[in-house]
């Protein structure tokens, strides 16, 4: 029978283990100095900060963006600066104007749209019964080949 009460050499394992580490204490840091120098340019700081104009909110009105966007547009059709040019003068990225130009053009496409005039309406109705016309006669073409393929099968 095996004795459970013998751990000797479970404790000689155990006791022989060299590698452990003890937990060091932390070095104590010194306290952060106080910044001196930053204070004295401040007031430098602040007095060129009035003289340099403040850039606009990032958020624009829809009728400036269309205002803007008109203004690269016809400096560009005028030839009188390229586009990045314009951009630039109109102050705003690139990726703004690409931005502003896209959610835009929806706007602008369903307010080029006319309402038909009379002559447009009246060819319009009659393109709709030309439609129906063919439409009809394709639906009995079809028919008519279904009837025939349903007799070669042995269907009908």
């Amino acid at each position: 029978m095996v004795d459970e009460s013998n751990t000797g050499l479970v404790a000689a394992v155990v006791g022989t283990d060299p590698e452990v580490k003890t937990p060091t204490a932390k070095k104590p840091r010194s306290p952060r100095r106080q910044k001196t120098t930053a204070e004295s340019v401040r007031p430098v700081a602040k007095a060129i900060a009035a003289k340099v104009p403040t850039a606009k909110s990032s958020r624009s009105s829809e009728q400036e963006r269309a205002e803007k966007l008109k203004l690269i547009e016809t400096q560009v059709a005028a030839g009188t600066s390229s586009l990045k040019d314009a951009i630039k003068s109109a102050s705003i990225s690139e990726q703004t104007y690409y931005n502003w130009k896209r959610t835009l053009r929806p706007l602008d496409q369903e307010q080029e749209k006319p309402a038909p005039a009379g002559d447009e309406l009246a060819d319009l109705v009659q393109l709709e019964q030309e439609n129906q016309r063919l439409r009809k006669i394709l639906a009995e073409k079809l028919r008519a080949e279904n009837a025939e393929l349903r007799k070669r099968l042995g269907l009908d």
